[in-house]
């Protein structure tokens, strides 16, 4: 991080941290809806670049805030780096008269989809599966270090990489993300975060996820034969592990709301437990 801001004054770092600090409240507001997705956070955020560099000219800057107004969607642990890349973009315009103005939103549209998919990769597909793993299985001990460690474990490696996005884009500009396609960075990044994620998301499944089927059949002149124990020789975590794919097939194929799943797993749940089953 030094590096990054060694060449920057006292004002640039300012103003990015206020760009970071506001970033926070990017999808707070839903006025926009669909349609505009998290423009209002978007403009809200960008608001102390714009006051900076247009602070003598209204006409300007009342360019820049409509310009701001269009549709945005990052994931948000990353997307400060657009942010930080339009504040350089806003500053460039201030100095030179032939500046493009639409290749500003240009940009930013042209960074939703690779910066998303940097940011879910590692984000919601890994670190929030593995904080979730550990959370959860300190938590089912009746410890509420549990919901502590899931916290800390997600959440401060998401707010440091958003500061330090916001430097990023700032100082590094457009050839960042191309950099790391040419090396092929993105691809190893992607395929890296998603083999873990899908790790932690088949241990959280093998741990979590329990079926103790307690059906019996008594057998003369011997102990009674268990439905789960032959359950456990053909294939250990055979019913979890069906009821799980089960579920993945009602949530991709058939659009069921998750909600209406886990109602009915409990329902489920309570029936064969009512009637001897398990």
């Amino acid at each position: 991080m030094s590096k990054l801001t060694a060449k920057l004054s006292a004002e640039d770092r300012k103003m990015l941290n206020k760009i970071f600090l506001r970033s926070f409240t990017v999808f707070a507001s839903g006025a926009g809806g669909a349609a505009k997705a998290g423009a209002d956070g978007w403009l809200y955020s960008i608001m102390p670049a714009i006051n900076r560099y247009y602070k003598d000219d209204p006409e300007k800057r009342t360019d820049a805030m409509t310009r701001h107004t269009t549709w945005y969607n990052i994931t948000q642990n990353v997307g400060t780096f657009a942010m930080g890349l339009v504040a350089s973009m806003e500053r460039e315009n201030t100095l030179h008269d032939d500046f493009d103005t639409e290749s500003i939103d240009g940009t930013k549209v042209s960074l939703m989809g690779p910066m998303s998919g940097i940011g879910d990769a590692i984000f919601w597909g890994c670190l929030r599966v593995i904080a979730a793993g550990i959370g959860i299985n300190i938590a089912m001990s009746g410890s509420p270090l549990g919901a502590i460690l899931f916290l800390l474990i997600y959440n401060i490696p998401s707010v440091l990489c958003r500061y330090f996005m916001t430097y990023l884009g700032f100082t590094l500009g457009t050839n960042f993300i191309s950099q790391l396609y040419e090396g092929g960075l993105m691809r190893l990044v992607t395929r890296a975060t998603s083999t873990v994620g899908l790790t932690m998301i088949g241990a959280m499944t093998a741990a979590n996820v329990r079926f103790t089927s307690i059906i019996s059949f008594p057998v003369e002149g011997s102990d009674p034969i268990t439905l789960q124990s032959y359950l456990d020789q053909i294939f250990l975590g055979l019913v979890p592990l069906c009821l799980t794919l089960f579920v993945l097939w009602l949530m991709r194929n058939k659009n069921v709301n998750v909600n209406v799943i886990l109602v009915g797993i409990m329902v489920l749940a309570i029936v064969l437990g009512l009637i001897g089953v398990m």
